[in-house]
């Protein structure tokens, strides 16, 4: 197994599962979240993957995520219908058994007894309908609990790997908790800054030179180009992004080059 990163160097990353992402019955929206609630606290996504509910496809997936040393948030398909295989999956990559959790069990029998307070269902577990909501509580062995302050059924946590449903509702705070308790340690580890101006009559092809060398010039510093396709004056969004002050030197050096190959910093009249 491929040991952890260096603390300072963890990647983020995310696994979307479901099929109704594929298909295009549901748009993602735990992709934009993420990066937001990464940079509220100065991380970043590294990388975004999605897959279908297949377990032996989502099992492949797993196993080399979890032999990757990566912080791996995984949202959908922990539910107990048949579609919903990431905890068999999970544990099929892990090669190990699944357990009820004692802490999910007493969760979702939590949760039963207030539904049935308020009307709906029962509150005894050896009912079938109760007795398949336990399912949602069969985690790999060896998994933690992550708390779900939404309706109380939780998330699992194993190996670096968060577990969460595909509800937004539910997955965000889940989110939220896992970065703030967790990985805590992780926020505004490095200072990161990115700096971008437009460019005007100027093929990209002229400045890629200048964007090779300048990766190369300052190797902490990423260079980024971004051509228009629409409509009005045609233009390139040049930018960088890295430590602020070899970020900060290496856009003086692409803003000068702009001008120096023929290139505006202005639109034309």
């Amino acid at each position: 197994m491929t040991p952890p990163a260096s603390e300072s160097t963890r990647r983020i990353r995310l696994i979307i599962i479901g099929d109704e992402i594929l298909s295009g019955r549901r748009q993602d929206k735990h992709m934009p979240k993420l990066i937001e609630l990464l940079s509220q606290r100065g991380m970043q996504l590294a990388g975004a993957e999605f897959i279908s509910d297949d377990r032996d496809g989502i099992a492949a997936t797993l196993e080399r995520s979890f032999a990757g040393g990566d912080v791996v948030f995984c949202c959908g398909g922990i539910g107990a219908t048949p579609d919903d295989q990431t905890r068999q999956a999970a544990a099929q990559a892990l090669g190990v058994p699944l357990r009820l959790h004692p802490e999910a069990e007493s969760l979702i029998a939590e949760r039963c007894a207030e539904m049935a307070r308020r009307g709906s269902g029962s509150a005894d577990m050896s009912t079938p309908e109760n007795q398949q909501r336990l399912q949602m509580g069969v985690f790999p062995e060896g998994a933690e609990i992550v708390p779900n302050p939404y309706n109380k059924i939780p998330g699992f946590f194993i190996r670096d790997h968060t577990f969460m449903p595909g509800f937004p509702v539910i997955a965000w705070p889940m989110m939220e908790w896992m970065l703030d308790t967790r990985y805590k340690h992780l926020h505004h580890r490095t200072t990161r800054v990115e700096h971008s101006f437009l460019a005007f009559n100027l093929p990209e092809s002229r400045i890629t030179p200048a964007l090779e060398h300048l990766e190369r010039q300052w190797p902490g510093v990423k260079a980024f180009s971004l051509p228009s396709m629409g409509t009005g004056h045609p233009h390139i969004d040049l930018g960088v992004k890295g430590e602020p002050e070899a970020a900060a030197q290496a856009l003086a050096y692409l803003r000068a080059e702009v001008e120096r190959v023929g290139g505006s910093l202005t639109p034309p009249e």
